[in-house]
């Protein structure tokens, strides 16, 4: 079985440096409380986040693109197989002893090729209606020693393929002259001396004594100038007709081309597929290698993941497949938003400027000891989110715990700061629609569903000179995902000051909000820096005034 799944700790789509690094730093605290939590992204890495991780020497959280469940979720291992050139018998063998109804089929380099069923098996057996052709089955003569358990009196080739027919030595020489043909396998019995040596002359390729029959030195010496293999086994000759018949390498039989999921295949979508064929095991498959099986008896109870939300907790930025996880947590700083959970939960929650702030204060109050690189990381959070401690949303709280983080991390704060902001300010080779999206986050603000995304620069020129571009972006992005309007805060750092850009309807929302002329497509917003702070709560009220 599956070893235990671990907690995802996890920021909101389009993560900022608060959404990676509390992240990070959360599943640090949850670790070292014994726990088997691990970090993760919702969406890609920006400049400044990448310039904290590198500058303190941590790797980037797993990226979780959505949390549907898919095939590994369900997977189970599969440690027992058989190769494509093993034979029935051994496939029988294997089936008893493990009561398994289906096995995967690989060829030597370990490559899955087929599966085959005990229905296979029992098809196969019930198609019997006399000795097989093994010419065409491709059996060597070490496989027919095997089944039939023989003793080896006459030794030739035994890597050999067998080229003719099996047959039973029974009746008068002259009947079985008729029908034993050149490089034959003939089963015989207890049988005068004379009628094997004429068996052996007719250019047969096998003799096999059934039942440890008899067998003189004449015979020996006649098989041996003919190259003609003697082998003798304990079984009766019916017995002996069957083990060969066994012998058939399990390719002929198996399913070649079986019907294979991948890991990551979303269960929803694979369902049909399950329908249409109705199997009980699927084989899962990656770079052609067998990694597991899924039966169809766990497709409708997977076990869901579970996740700890930090830095939002509203379902419209959450992760894609939210409502498939199980929430255990949620760490924030945000208004409460629409996360619906199925029990009561730990929620930690506190109006200070970032969430980073609370997670150091959680490792402290539980004695855990913040490394310089984990301390690193939270204070580059606080800066951000803060704006090194120009935003409105900063608190005497989080400038406290950025202050003692800095010490762990060993940085001066100042210096650190401007060189990070600038790290992640500029637009780089950043297209419209990237802009569009930078640090995006939905608003069901009455009955208007609204993003707004920030980017925070040096120098705001850059961004506005492509401002009919961005609007250009931002409106197809409200016409094809279905928004209301889709609003950009282009923050100047130095000025702490923003151009809020927006598109969609109604604009009149705008001018109430911000008590500005709205005909255009810009604003200008001496002062705003922060989205949760300064942007939301006067959109908010000014729904309200408008509905009246």
């Amino acid at each position: 079985m599956k070893s235990t799944k671990p907690i995802y700790t996890i920021g909101h789509r389009n993560p900022d440096t608060d959404s990676i690094c509390s992240a990070i730093g959360y599943a640090h605290l949850k670790q070292a409380m014994g726990q088997n939590v691990v970090p993760a992204r919702a969406g890609k890495i920006n400049a400044e986040t990448k310039f904290a991780l590198e500058h303190f020497k941590v790797e980037q959280p797993l990226l979780l693109t959505d949390l549907y469940p898919r095939v590994k979720d369900i997977t189970m291992d599969c440690k027992i197989v058989v190769k494509q050139h093993d034979t029935l018998r051994h496939l029988g063998e294997v089936m008893r002893a493990h009561d398994l109804k289906s096995v995967p089929v690989t060829d030597s380099k370990g490559l899955l090729v087929g599966i085959v069923t005990v229905s296979d098996l029992a098809k196969r057996y019930f198609q019997e209606l006399g000795m097989q052709n093994l010419a065409d089955m491709r059996v060597r003569y070490r496989d027919i020693i095997a089944a039939t358990d023989s003793k080896v009196l006459v030794s030739g080739e035994e890597g050999e393929f067998i080229r003719g027919n099996v047959r039973i030595a029974a009746g008068s020489i002259n009947m079985i002259k008729n029908v034993i043909n050149e490089d034959d396998i003939v089963l015989v019995g207890d049988r005068h001396d004379e009628t094997m040596i004429d068996i052996v002359n007719q250019g047969i390729s096998c003799l096999i004594i059934t039942g440890s029959g008899r067998v003189s030195a004449d015979v020996i010496e006649a098989a041996e100038k003919r190259n003609i293999f003697v082998l003798s086994t304990p079984y009766d000759t019916y017995t002996v007709a069957r083990l060969i018949n066994q012998c058939v390498p399990i390719r002929r039989i198996m399913h070649a081309d079986p019907v294979t999921f991948k890991p990551l295949d979303m269960l929803s979508d694979i369902k049909g597929t399950m329908e249409d064929t109705n199997y009980r095991n699927y084989p899962v498959i990656e770079n052609g290698r067998l990694v597991g099986v899924i039966s169809r008896d766990n497709l409708m109870v997977p076990e869901r993941e579970k996740v700890i939300l930090v830095d939002h907790n509203e379902r419209g930025q959450a992760v894609e497949g939210i409502e498939e996880a199980k929430v255990v947590e949620i760490i924030d700083h945000h208004r409460l938003g629409g996360i619906q959970t199925s029990e009561p939960i730990y929620t930690h929650a506190e109006p200070v400027g970032c969430t980073a702030t609370i997670v150091a204060n959680m490792h402290w109050q539980n004695d855990v000891e913040i490394p310089a690189s984990i301390a690193g990381l939270l204070l580059s959070a606080i800066i951000s989110d803060t704006v090194l401690f120009k935003s409105p949303t900063c608190t005497a709280y989080d400038r406290k715990t950025a202050e003692r983080l800095a010490e762990i991390a060993g940085v001066d704060i100042q210096a650190y700061g401007m060189e990070m902001l600038k790290a992640g300010s500029g637009i780089g080779d950043m297209t419209p629609a990237e802009i569009a999206k930078n640090d995006l986050k939905e608003f069901q603000i009455g009955d208007y569903r609204i993003i707004v995304s920030q980017i925070s620069v040096m120098d705001t020129k850059e961004v506005l000179d492509l401002e009919p571009q961005l609007i250009d972006a931002m409106t197809k992005i409200c016409e094809k995902e279905g928004f209301d309007m889709s609003l950009v805060m282009v923050t100047d750092i130095l000025e702490e000051a923003t151009y809020l850009l927006y598109a969609g309807s109604p604009k009149t929302l705008i001018g109430e909000a911000f008590k500005k002329d709205a005909s255009g497509t810009h604003v200008y917003l001496p002062g705003v820096m922060s989205r949760k702070k300064q942007i939301i709560p006067p959109l908010s009220e000014a729904v309200k005034r408008i509905a009246q």
